[in-house]
C-alpha cells in the first residue's frame, strides 16, 4: 500500500460510552464532524462509500452501533445507551457534530438530538413513521415476535421475518440473499439487535400523527429526505415530522428508494454535502 493510500485511509478507533461499552468506529477526513447512525441490520461497511464521499469535506465518524460488527454490548438495552454512545462520539471528536442517519437511525439521531447533545445539525433519509392510518407498518406484535424468534435461536428466521414484515421485502428476494453466505452471515450475526431499533421507533409506527412534545428538544436546522421510488407513506412521514420541528424542511430526490444509502450514495452524499454547509 503507498504512503497516500495509507495516509486517506480511515483510522479505526474506539470510545467507551457511558456504561463501559466499547464502540468501534473509524474517522476520515477533514473539516466540521459529522456522524453517520445506521439503519436496522446495518453496520459501518452500509456506509463506506457514503463516508469517503463525506470525508472530501467533512471529519466523517463512521461507527458501528452497539452490538454490531466490531462494537460491544450490554446485557441491558434502552435507547438511552445508544444516545450515549452518539455522545461519546461527538465528545471524542471535539464537542459538536452533525448527525446523519437512515431509516431508524435516523429516528435515533432525532432521538440524539431530543435528549440535548450537542447536535449542530440533522441530515435524514426517511424515518419510518407511520403516521396515516391506512399506511402500512409493521405488524402489532412485531416486538414479541422478533424476540421469541430470537429466544429460540431462530435469528434467520427473525431477519426474515423483520424483512418481509417490516421492509416489505418479497420472500424471494430474501431466498436470494441466504444464498450468498457472506452478507446472510452478517445479517444473521445482528439479528440480536433487531429489538433495539423496535424500542428506538417506540409507539411511532403505528398509524397515528407523531407527538410533537416528544420532538420539542430537536431545535437544530433538519433536513429530511426521501427517496421518490419509495412509498408515498414515507413521505408523509418526511413531512409530518418537518412540520413539527422548527428549523426543518423536506426534499424528495427522484430516482431512489428506501436502499438509496447503501446502493445510490453518490447521490445522497450531495445532498448532505450541500444542507450541511448551509
Amino acid at each position: 500500500m503507498s504512503a497516500a493510500r495509507e495516509k486517506s485511509a480511515p483510522a479505526k478507533s474506539r470510545v467507551v460510552s457511558a456504561d463501559g461499552t466499547e464502540i468501534a468506529f473509524e474517522k476520515s477526513g477533514d473539516g466540521p464532524a459529522v456522524v453517520l447512525v445506521a439503519s436496522a441490520l446495518a453496520d459501518r461497511s452500509d456506509t463506506t462509500k457514503l463516508a469517503a464521499l463525506l470525508a472530501q469535506h467533512f471529519t466523517v465518524i463512521n461507527y458501528d452501533r452497539r452490538g454490531r460488527g466490531s462494537s460491544g454490548d450490554s446485557d441491558a438495552y434502552t435507547p438511552e445507551r445508544e444516545i450515549e454512545d452518539i455522545a461519546a462520539l461527538i465528545e471524542h471528536i471535539g464537542g459538536s457534530a452533525s448527525l446523519f442517519g437512515s431509516s431508524s437511525g435516523a429516528v435515533l439521531a432525532l432521538r440524539a438530538a431530543a435528549a440535548g447533545l450537542n447536535v449542530d445539525r440533522l441530515a435524514l433519509y426517511e424515518p419510518p413513521f407511520v403516521i396515516a392510518e391506512g399506511d402500512d407498518g409493521p405488524p402489532a406484535d412485531l416486538a414479541q415476535q422478533i424476540t421469541a424468534l430470537l429466544t429460540d435461536g431462530r435469528n434467520s428466521d427473525a431477519v426474515k421475518y423483520f424483512m418481509t414484515k417490516v421492509q416489505g421485502m418479497p420472500g424471494t428476494a430474501v431466498h436470494f440473499m441466504k444464498l450468498m453466505p457472506k452478507i446472510w452471515s452478517n445479517l444473521t450475526g445482528m439479528a440480536r439487535t433487531l429489538p433495539y431499533d423496535i424500542a428506538v421507533m417506540g409507539d411511532t409506527q403505528q398509524g397515528r400523527p407523531l407527538d410533537a412534545a416528544e420532538w420539542k428538544g430537536v431545535t437544530v436546522p433538519t433536513r429530511v429526505l426521501t427517496g421518490g421510488k419509495s412509498p408515498a407513506a414515507f413521505r408523509r412521514a418526511a413531512r409530518a415530522i418537518a412540520e413539527i420541528l422548527p428549523q426543518a424542511d423536506h426534499r424528495t430526490l427522484p430516482g431512489l428508494n428506501h436502499g438509496a444509502v447503501v446502493m445510490a450514495p453518490k447521490k445522497i452524499a450531495p445532498q448532505i454535502t450541500g444542507f450541511l454547509k448551509e
